[in-house]
């Protein structure tokens, strides 16, 4: 069992932030299902403990759990609802990465997640055809988020084909201009809270795309907040040691240097003329190599 658990830590250190995002979303989920099989035995119920965590539309509600906004954007109601969102972050994700930092995509999630939630709480409260339902409704679930990023994607490169089941190719601008129509149309459904959060997803997504475009990045503050209660939460760095004396030859040290330097310089090139490509002419202009190393470097 140890081994198992050092394999999943390694594998979430070792990650991109695509992978690390699906293991959380994984992790809270499995957590949440442990816990009220554990208390079951109890007859105590996790239901409420739960509800907590979930994105409350009422305002008194939402006053006494101010952590919503952000825990309810982890939180799932079920497998398949995690299943669906966790393919498409995938999906996206990688995609996402081609175009954009990793860090822009850490930003994203939690910026996409808060416009979610922040449409679907004044929806609930400025519209009276959700007023039966206000004091009872909660919301849950990475779509918002997920949907930001796919939607950037979308606008970043809409030109670029994705393969659908029992449809074939389609750009990334028609499916996410359906995407968005569907959620519209169906407002008034059933799930009017999700659609209503996909939306505010949808437009978190386009407004940083078209940001970055002209140079403004709606992520930047959050990813400041994200490094800063990391840092709370980091090891303390250690005092540096006193290094020991060693003896090295000058020429040698000097020629390893020069060519360290040398072999990161071509790569740099590389990367900047893969880019100067892809803003010319497209993704869909760069071979299978070019694009593997797109990858990596957006990794980095």
């Amino acid at each position: 069992m140890a081994g198992i658990f050092e394999d999943l830590k390694r594998t979430f250190r070792q990650g991109n932030i695509v992978i690390r995002l699906i293991y959380i979303n994984v992790a809270v989920f499995v957590l949440s299902l442990l816990l009220s099989v554990v208390l079951g035995l109890f007859n105590i119920s996790i239901a409420d403990l739960l509800r907590d965590l979930y994105l409350p539309a009422d305002l008194l509600q939402l006053l006494r759990r101010p952590w919503t906004p952000i825990t309810y954007m982890f939180m799932h109601a079920g497998v398949w609802h995690l299943l669906g969102n966790m393919l498409w972050l995938y999906w996206f994700g990688r995609l996402f990465l081609y175009f954009f930092s990793a860090k822009h995509l850490r930003g994203l999630y939690v910026v996409g997640g808060l416009l979610g939630g922040l449409l679907y709480i004044i929806a609930y409260n400025l519209f009276p055809v959700f007023s039966t339902q206000l004091y009872s409704a909660t919301l849950v679930g990475a779509s918002a988020s997920v949907l930001a990023i796919a939607i950037a994607t979308a606008v970043r490169e809409p030109e670029y084909r994705i393969n659908l089941m029992f449809i074939g190719p389609v750009r990334l601008k028609y499916f996410a201009l359906f995407i968005v129509l569907f959620d519209a149309l169906y407002v008034g459904s059933n799930n009017a809270g999700g659609h209503i959060a996909h939306l505010g997803g949808a437009l978190a997504g386009w407004w940083f795309a078209r940001g970055v475009s002209q140079g403004h990045d709606i992520t930047h503050r959050v990813n400041v907040c994200i490094d800063a209660i990391g840092g709370l939460f980091g090891k303390q760095k250690r005092k540096p040691r006193k290094p020991k004396m060693k003896v090295h030859s000058y020429n040698n040290n000097r020629s390893a240097d020069y060519e360290y330097n040398a072999h990161k310089k071509a790569q740099s090139d590389e990367i900047d003329r893969i880019l100067d490509k892809l803003k010319k002419s497209g993704y869909s202009s760069l071979s299978d190599e070019e694009k593997r190393r797109l990858f990596e470097a957006s990794k980095q």
